[in-house]
């Protein structure tokens, strides 16, 4: 399968298949490029018309080999970089464009990140990490407060609200940037390898984890990852190669069955 076949509005293998229903898009891009110049006469085309769609409540994967633009495209979806050229969509509407005011409010309300390496502040509590994520939408500190309990109670932290990230394990740490995902309700959370760091115990608790969040929640999770178990764990897998979109597991499976 070549990029090009690659189509928006192609047919839904999500959660919700089963029961006959087909959300909305939450997510798409068509035709993204993005070139990083590294000198007069050196760059890299990490983008080169790379297209994808997400529904609203899946948990989807992106893999490929290193290099080959996950990070790039999870980046542009994410509102955190720009493209050169095509668009992206969230909920709808389109915010490749829309400037730094609204990028930044959208980071605050509908979108939420989880890294590799957790970026917790290491002086703050867990609920004051947590609760600074609400504090940045504009909510006054307790407000803030009572919601990132509620957060942690979701990811099983509660009772270590108090707890430094040096008093977490990292699975634990994990969990933490995770409710501060969770925090604002985003309708969309993106995770850039948010299992690299963590042994294959704590790997398998924060993967059903967010699993759990998506299915329980309708939070769509859409995750850079080179992890297999990870990727099995999804609704799907979209596949990239050299800056392209080259297969969606999902897609496979829909034409196998028409086919049939």
């Amino acid at each position: 399968m070549t990029n090009d076949t690659l189509t928006l509005d192609a047919a839904y293998t999500g959660p919700l298949a089963t029961a006959g229903v087909r959300p909305e898009t939450i997510v798409s891009a068509h035709g993204l490029t993005k070139r990083y110049q590294l000198g007069k006469d050196n760059f890299v085309d990490a983008l080169r018309g790379a297209t994808m769609q997400v529904w609203a409540g899946e948990m989807v994967a992106i893999m490929g080999p290193s290099g080959c633009g996950k990070s790039t495209l999870l980046h542009m979806l994410g509102c955190l970089d720009a493209p050169d050229s095509g668009e992206v969509r969230l909920d709808g509407s389109r915010v490749d464009n829309i400037g730094d005011r609204a990028t930044t409010q959208l980071l605050r309300t509908k979108i939420g990140f989880i890294f590799q390496g957790f970026n917790l502040v290491p002086t703050m509590s867990a609920l004051d990490n947590v609760a600074v994520a609400g504090q940045y939408a504009g909510r006054r500190r307790s407000q803030a407060q009572a919601a990132a309990r509620r957060a942690l109670q979701a990811v099983g932290l509660a009772e270590r609200a108090g707890h430094r990230p040096s008093e977490l394990s990292g699975g634990q740490q994990q969990r933490v940037a995770i409710a501060r995902a969770l925090v604002n309700h985003p309708l969309v959370i993106f995770g850039d390898e948010p299992t690299g760091n963590l042994d294959s115990a704590s790997s398998s608790e924060v993967t059903a984890m967010m699993r759990d969040i998506s299915v329980t929640t309708g939070t769509t999770f859409i995750l850079v990852t080179h992890d297999p178990d990870v990727a099995s764990a999804c609704d799907r897998t979209i596949f990239m190669k050299d800056g392209v979109v080259t297969r969606d597991s999902g897609l496979e499976t829909a034409w196998a069955d028409e086919a049939a």
